[in-house]
């Protein structure tokens, strides 16, 4: 087991158990699982530290369990170094069921087909996936393609630079250029930038090639030491997801210049993952005539994954609501409010937030949420997308730039520590997805519908569509047609 950022998933809120499997008292192979913890001691999973020795408890590499026994010792440190000391020793276990079963499996199926070991096999899909990418990557025109990309940052805005060499056996991506390492949480370790940047290339290059050593060995990674993308250790990296998550539109940046048509528009991209506390302590900051809850009140800690909007496709729209590159799915938010004293107000799309185009970029949400029963509660904040949205491709608009209130109006921040007082709701307007191609080309129906639904606004169907609606929502046609012959305003 270890949760070491450098050696495994970029920072210690991931925990990665490997196990072994053996046929007849041999091993054939190894099963590793990772799960992201609700919580691992210190600051918390937010931006707010300045070192990992701050941001929770570093688990090296060592035995979690030695001939069918778990290291006690080990699971007494962990539970005496977390919030939800029952929560996080529960997905220990569960990683290592997770092997165990995986491992099952592999041997009845090893037994049924006669299989003794797995070499042959293995060394064959290896080498057959890198034949199929290198034969994907052999299509692109070759030569170098530069993109930038600007992110709001903690304190400042920050660069993420990017020149791709496509060649005959495989393609590189370098990140010279790119702002230096941050002073706070948000820094991102190389095997993290390798890891969402190849993520990048082969979902579009070879999508349909097996994920494996081989079919990602074609596709190399550097990026200057020291730079906001290959941190050294004791640099703070809790938040690497905000600037990781961008990488594939770095990516896609580079490969549009080359595959035309292609690749999709730029998206939220990186998760809004507020951390929830709630206890005494959040009481103090706040202050007796802020805090309705008592004193007593248990603490607590959650962390709620949310996602804006996709970026429009070239034959698509963007997908709404929808966490790319990452993929992780929230939980219902009943789930939430069970296991922590919270509660949703409000959830619901962002009515036109998703860029304009010939297709439309996929819509955030709204979220209002706030402690139960007047709870004040605390969030670890580090929101993207405020100040630099995604952006269209091909002539399409902007996403719609991300927001965060409150309810009563009293300002708050999208970064850092922030206190949401009792009886009070935080507002996170998710950003939306960048659109593709000109929003004038899109069929005016599909406007229609996008109106009747609440997607988009009448106003924004003639100003930003040129699509004219009449009382009763259908197309205006002849209001269409003029409305599209005419010059664009200013």
């Amino acid at each position: 087991i270890t949760n070491d950022p450098w050696l495994t998933c970029g920072h210690l809120h991931d925990l990665t158990v490997v196990s072994p499997t053996f046929l007849r008292s041999e091993a054939v192979g190894l099963f590793a699982s990772t799960v992201h913890v609700v919580d691992i001691g210190g600051l918390g999973m937010g931006p707010d530290g300045r070192q990992v020795f701050e941001e929770g408890l570093s688990i090296p590499l060592m035995a979690l369990a030695r001939e069918g026994r778990m290291n006690d010792d080990l699971l007494r440190v962990i539970r005496a170094n977390v919030r939800e000391p029952l929560q996080v020793e529960g997905d220990v276990y569960a990683l290592a069921a997770c092997n165990d079963e995986g491992s099952r499996r592999l041997v009845e199926m090893m037994e049924e087909f006669g299989i003794a070991n797995l070499d042959r096999l293995g060394e064959h899909i290896i080498e057959t996936s890198r034949q199929a990418t290198i034969e994907a990557i052999g299509k692109l025109r070759k030569g170098s393609y530069r993109n930038s990309l600007t992110m709001d940052g903690y304190d400042r805005p920050l660069t993420l630079s990017a020149e791709m060499t496509i060649g005959d056996e495989g393609i590189h991506v370098d990140f010279t250029g790119t702002s230096p390492a941050s002073a706070f949480g948000i820094n991102v370790v190389l095997n993290y930038t390798t890891a969402y940047t190849a993520f990048g290339v082969k979902c579009v290059v070879a999508p349909e090639v097996p994920n494996n050593a081989g079919s990602l060995a074609p596709i190399t990674v550097s990026a200057p030491e020291g730079c906001l993308l290959n941190v050294q250790r004791p640099r703070a990296v809790a938040a690497r997801h905000t600037v990781g998550h961008m990488l594939p539109d770095v990516v896609f940046g580079c490969l549009h210049q080359v595959m035309e048509g292609g690749v999709p528009a730029e998206g939220a991209s990186s998760l809004w993952i507020p951390q929830i506390y709630g206890g005494a302590d959040v009481l103090d900051e706040l202050g007796v005539e802020e805090g309705r809850a008592p004193p007593d009140i248990k603490p607590f800690s959650t962390a709620i994954f949310h996602c804006g909007g996709a970026g429009a496709r070239p034959g698509k729209d963007g997908l709404d609501v929808t966490a790319f590159p990452s993929g992780v799915r929230t939980i219902p938010v009943e789930a939430t409010e069970a296991v922590a004293p919270v509660l949703f107000r409000r959830r619901e799309f962002r009515e036109g937030s998703g860029g304009a185009g010939r297709h439309r970029g996929g819509l955030g949400q709204v979220i209002e949420l706030g402690g139960i029963d007047g709870t004040p509660i605390a969030m670890l904040c580090n929101f993207e997308r405020v100040g630099n949205p995604a952006r269209g491709r091909d002539g399409g608009g902007s996403g719609a730039p991300g927001r965060v209130t409150l309810v009563s109006g009293k300002p708050i921040g999208p970064k850092g520590r922030q206190s949401v007082p009792g009886g009070d709701f935080i507002r996170l307007e998710l950003p939306g997805g960048g659109g593709f191609g000109g929003p004038a080309e899109r069929d005016p129906e599909q406007v229609a519908l996008d109106a009747a639904d609440g997607l988009i606004s009448r106003e924004s169907a003639e100003r930003d569509y040129r699509v004219a609606l009449a009382v009763d929502g259908r197309v205006d046609g002849a209001a269409t047609v003029r409305l599209r012959s005419a010059p664009p305003s200013g």
